[in-house]
């Protein structure tokens, strides 16, 4: 079943390369969205597949890359909407 999830990351995430490995992660798992950088230092993915493959994606951003610091993430579980057909880089 698709799903759709919408994160905001907290820590040090920007400044080392989230959003540059979270793009890998997302097409390496075939998930769709997209992920961007905010103006207050925190990081956000919208991002649809199918639930099991979400929650793979979602323990990553949990994570995040080696250099980065997460220290909660605020997350949404929602329907899909189909929109996506591929994952991008926002500003």
């Amino acid at each position: 079943m698709n799903k759709r999830i919408e994160a905001t990351i907290h820590g040090r995430v920007q400044g080392v390369a989230f959003r540059h490995y979270t793009s890998i992660q997302a097409h390496r798992l075939g998930v769709r969205g997209w992920v961007a950088n905010r103006p207050d230092g925190t990081v956000r993915v919208v991002a649809e597949g199918d639930e099991r493959v979400l929650q793979r994606f979602c323990d990553w951003l949990h994570e995040g890359p080696s250099a980065a610091r997460v220290d909660f993430v605020d997350l949404l579980w929602l329907d899909a909407t189909g929109e996506f057909s591929d994952f991008t880089i926002r500003g």
